[in-house]
């Protein structure tokens, strides 16, 4: 018996033990399977983390190409805003000459004007005695032609005094 209890125990034992492990592996194939499934998990999401990774490189790629052809597009707007700033700068000369010459051209039309209006008073002025010595003209052509007519009528006066004078001479040196 004592070899009975001996073997009891040692198979009790052996049984405890065995139930030990059987419930370690159980634990241990349940701990297998949820490290399998957590590394199925991490695996998909490494796949997952790979995939976003390609697809944050692609669009760093495309980002860079935009941000290459931006940067290629502002060199260009600077060179052309220098362009255009140079442009300004010879139109804002342009316009600072054209002012002057529009300035010097509005002195010189308020001179002419100033020119015009003395000369219409001189005009005026002239015209005024060109009629005072044409009505003059005419006053004295007037004169003349009275004179004149004045003259003749007493050129006939004398002409018919002398031919009496002449008669009467005649006359009295024939008797």
């Amino acid at each position: 018996q004592k070899l009975d209890k001996g073997k009891q125990q040692q198979l009790m034992t052996v049984y405890r033990m065995r139930k030990v492990l059987t419930s370690r592996a159980s634990q241990d194939e349940e701990r297998m399977s949820r490290l399998e499934d957590e590394l199925k998990e991490i695996r998909n999401q490494a796949e997952d983390a790979d995939k976003k990774y390609d697809e944050v490189q692609k669009k760093l790629q495309q980002v860079e190409g935009d941000l290459e052809r931006a940067e290629e597009r502002a060199e260009t707007g600077e060179i052309k805003a220098t362009e255009l700033e140079e442009e300004l700068m010879v139109v804002a000369n342009n316009l600072k000459s054209l002012e002057v010459s529009e300035e010097k051209s509005n002195q010189r039309e308020n001179s002419s004007k100033e020119q015009i209006k003395t000369l219409t008073v001189k005009l005026k002025q002239a015209e005024a005695r060109a009629e005072f010595a044409e009505k003059s003209v005419l006053k004295l052509q007037n004169e003349v032609d009275r004179l004149e007519d004045e003259l003749v009528s007493e050129q006939e006066k004398y002409k018919s005094i002398t031919e009496e004078l002449e008669q009467t001479f005649a006359e009295m040196s024939g008797y």
